[in-house]
């Protein structure tokens, strides 16, 4: 049989020539520049833009896009087409796309003095065109916060020892952050302090695990806080009382965090748990090699041999019909793309930035570190060979990641049982950060779609207050609908569509910028990503939805009222958010003919604040 050594081996291979490469070439293209300031130290406030040294503000980022996607997408790829197929998109289109797509983003909007990709779409498509993409991006952070905020709730539910440790390091950061940036006290010693209490947190996760009502895990050694069947509590019919009280939990901590200041919670927090992350990564794939070449992990050597089935077959493997085309690149999602990347980018990381040239680690070598956790997911998922028919993404990503990922840290000497809950802690590491960056970049986009406020409800919306508290209220409702399985596709092609969104705005720069600039690395990923995306986003819409449920008598009498209604909104969700990208697309195209056929390259945004750069490359 095939080790999952060849998994580990072909993204390292592929991603190290794409970092070196294409990262430096990229670089090179867009003029970074450290003796320009970046707009962390043109604007600096103490609240939004913070300058973040290097090691930092790498550790936010990666942990504000690392969220819990890249782990159940490719797990359900592999189940559902097989590993080759998942393995190859990762491998192959996230140093080509997806590190292409975080790279420019952050690029654009830090040589915009840290706008959003909305706001600078807006300064070329005009102010339609940056509503439009605002209200699409929006509608894309509710879906964001919804699905993680149950992926939250279901991994503590399954793992209560994570429950408590993800407290714990959520306390540990609130103190890091007044240790920095009250207190003033050192760095190194601050991070050497904080990041080994973070990962004796495991240890007293396990010692003391946690559940709000009585868990589906560990149920005989954990800590039930409250008595009672918690039938009460909205969504517990459907997830049971615990993960529903759990999902509550989670929003209203996402919504508190979101709008602190960055450096209360979201900075400190995000360096503490890139060590989390880095070390789940980085150690599972140097376990698959030290369990494969020294056989020391549990089981022997064949513990570490792929159990899936290479190919699975177009329509997948399971029951039900899932065309590879275009659904496995939907499903996938950020384990390779993503367009939520383009909002932190802009949102938060580029408010941040110390350097130019801090640029090509943080968002091009992110990605890429993102993909590894996608390559991780797919090891995990291969040496469990969990294939049962018919699976959800999460019912199929939470036994396997933990404890696949912990089989696989038994190369390392790591007990079952720690490795277990160490990656279940991870989990949710990922999405918690996610969350509550999905809250602040919703709050940004409400904020400059209502501009400044003229009207009592125009300043009422743009109340941080009142418009976090209507998103979360969104994502709840999406949440406790039950509709999953519909959910997460609509997540992943509407997710992607954006990315593609992104890149367009890359594009429209850069042709705006000089006319003497190549357009095809954005120009490329632009076209395949919307190709894929629409049409994943028609099959939902028009056959899953349509035919197979609204139009199909028999599914419409097994159905319910609820059920009618969601499956009509979501076909409506897809179709607009169809059209608004294309209408996007339109005009962007016309701003590039238009820019090359006066060849002016006076666009805003290039060395020079606004006077055309020079392609040295």
């Amino acid at each position: 049989m095939t080790g999952v050594i060849w998994i580990v081996a072909t993204v390292l291979t592929l991603f190290t020539v794409g970092y070196i490469g294409y990262g430096r070439y990229l670089s090179r293209f867009v003029e970074l520049d450290d003796s320009r300031a970046t707009p962390a130290h043109k604007y600096e406030d103490g609240q939004e833009y913070v300058p973040a040294k290097k090691p930092v503000l790498l550790g936010h980022h990666f942990s504000s896009v690392a969220g819990g996607a890249p782990i159940a997408g490719p797990i359900t790829a592999a189940l559902v087409w097989g590993w080759v197929p998942a393995l190859l998109w990762v491998a192959i289109g996230n140093p080509l796309m997806g590190a292409v797509h975080d790279f420019m983003a952050l690029s654009t909007s830090v040589r915009h003095e840290g706008k959003s990709i909305g706001y600078i779409i807006g300064e070329y498509l005009g102010e339609r065109g940056k509503n439009m993409f605002l209200w699409f991006a929006f509608l894309v952070i509710i879906l964001v916060v919804a699905v993680f905020a149950l992926l939250v709730a279901l991994v503590v539910d399954a793992y209560p020892p994570a429950a408590t440790a993800s407290l714990i390091y959520v306390g540990l950061a609130v103190v890091f952050g007044v240790w920095l940036y009250q207190l003033d006290l050192p760095f190194i010693p601050g991070t050497a302090i904080f990041v080994a209490a973070v990962f004796a947190s495991v240890w007293v996760g396990i010692e003391y695990p946690v559940a709000l009502f009585e868990p589906s895990g560990f149920a005989d050694e954990s800590i039930v806080l409250f008595s009672g069947g918690g039938e009460w509590i909205p969504g517990a019919q459907l997830f049971g009382a615990n993960v529903a009280a759990w999902v509550v939990v989670s929003l209203l901590y996402a919504a508190v965090a979101s709008i602190l200041p960055v450096w209360t919670l979201l900075q400190p927090r995000d360096y503490l748990s890139s060590f989390l992350l880095y070390a789940g990564v980085g150690g599972a794939l140097a376990a698959v090699l030290v369990g494969t070449f020294l056989g020391t992990t549990e089981g022997g050597s064949g513990a570490l041999e792929i159990q899936l089935p290479a190919y699975s077959g177009f329509m997948g493997g399971i029951d039900t019909a899932m065309p590879l085309f275009p659904l496995l690149f939907i499903t996938i999602a950020c384990g390779t793309i993503s367009g939520f990347h383009s909002l932190v980018s802009s949102g938060t990381t580029a408010k941040q930035l110390n350097r130019e040239t801090d640029a090509r680690l943080i968002g091009y070598g992110g990605m890429l570190a993102e993909g590894l956790l996608a390559a991780t997911a797919l090891s995990a998922v291969s040496v469990v060979a969990f294939t049962d028919a018919g699976v959800s993404g999460v019912g199929a990503a939470l036994p396997n990641f933990a404890d696949g990922g912990g089989t696989i840290l038994t190369g390392l000497g790591v007990p079952l049982e720690v490795g277990q809950v160490f990656m279940a802690l991870i989990f949710v590491s990922f999405l918690l950060t996610s969350l509550d960056t999905g809250l602040r970049l919703g709050r940004y986009m409400v904020e400059e779609l209502v501009g400044t406020p003229e009207t009592d409800v125009e300043e009422v919306a743009a109340n941080k207050y009142v418009n976090t508290s209507v998103s979360v209220v969104l994502a709840f409702l999406l949440v406790v609908s039950g509709q999953w399985e519909q959910l997460w596709p609509l997540f992943g092609g509407a997710n992607q569509l954006l990315a593609a969104l992104a890149l367009l705005t890359a594009t429209v720069w850069l042709a705006n910028w000089s006319d003497t600039k190549q357009l095809l690395s954005t120009g490329v990923p632009v076209v395949v990503m919307t190709i894929i995306t629409i049409s994943g986003l028609l099959w939902l819409a028009l056959y899953e939805n349509l035919y197979s449920t609204l139009l199909n008598s028999s599914a419409r009498a097994e159905a319910s009222t609820v059920d009618l209604f969601s499956t009509g909104l979501r076909m409506v969700i897809a179709l607009v958010m169809i059209w608004l990208a294309l209408s996007i697309i339109r005009m962007g195209y016309g701003n590039i003919q238009a820019a090359r056929e006066s060849g002016t390259g006076t666009g805003p945004g290039g060395p020079g604040e606004g006077t055309p750069g020079t392609d040295d490359d």
